[in-house]
């Protein structure tokens, strides 16, 4: 499970700190919160898996690579499993990331979702090679400016690029303070219901417990889908 990087961690917590109180119905847990994520497959699905998601968590990169789109194809497409990605936000470039994920036409998240994840490699090595003076911008300014000074340095807006996206329509939904907010209000719900690390699974509402990789979580899936 992922570790926060130091020097992006700060700006987050105030962030967190920031976030509207939550109140006892929304601070649900697990088993009777209502849908906060992104859902891949049927809604009437079998089951509904829930994945905890961090895009700066290495382990959580590797899921995707490597479960992704056998989860699309072979669970969520029969209808065996509805699959909902759940951001639970750990700093500054994750949150950035996943608002660009969520950038455009619901219907875009899944593929944003992908290739942002299956791109995580490149885009952090570029963050970890940015000298002090690009690191400076990303605690000076107001938090749009932060953002983006922080996906341009990663690379993603020309990899978003690639996606249709324009650099305005980027700057928008970087600087949505609203969704941000959100993001980190529904992180500290997910924390506050048990959910320590990513990536990280419940089904049903239901964490699993030990469970946060592809070995783990297909045969749990697997029991539940054969006869």
């Amino acid at each position: 499970m992922r570790m926060i990087s130091a020097f992006l961690g700060t700006a987050l917590a105030a962030s967190l700190a920031a976030a509207p109180a939550v109140s006892a119905q929304e601070s649900a847990t697990p088993q009777s919160a209502p849908m906060a994520g992104h859902l891949i497959g049927r809604v009437d699905a079998d089951m509904r898996l829930a994945e905890y998601v961090s895009y700066t968590c290495p382990h959580c990169a590797h899921f995707e690579q490597e479960a992704g789109d056998t989860l699309k194809l072979a669970y969520a497409r029969p209808g065996h499993v509805g699959v909902e990605i759940r951001h639970l936000v750990r700093d500054p470039l994750d949150l950035t990331v996943a608002l660009i994920a969520n950038c455009g036409k619901p219907a875009n998240f899944a593929t944003n979702h992908a290739v942002l994840m299956k791109a995580q490699p490149q885009w952090l090595d570029r963050i970890r090679a940015t000298t002090p003076a690009q690191r400076a911008r990303y605690e000076t300014g107001t938090n749009a400016s932060r953002r983006q000074a922080l996906a341009r340095d990663a690379g993603l807006y020309e990899l978003m690029k690639g996606r249709g996206y324009t650099p305005a329509a980027l700057d928008r939904c970087i600087a949505d303070d609203t969704m941000a907010q959100t993001l980190a209000t529904r992180t500290r719900q997910y924390a506050e219901a048990g959910v320590t690390g990513t990536p990280s699974f419940a089904i049903d509402g239901t964490l699993l417990p030990g469970v946060h990789d592809w070995a783990a979580l297909k045969p749990v899936l697997d029991a539940r889908i054969l006869p």
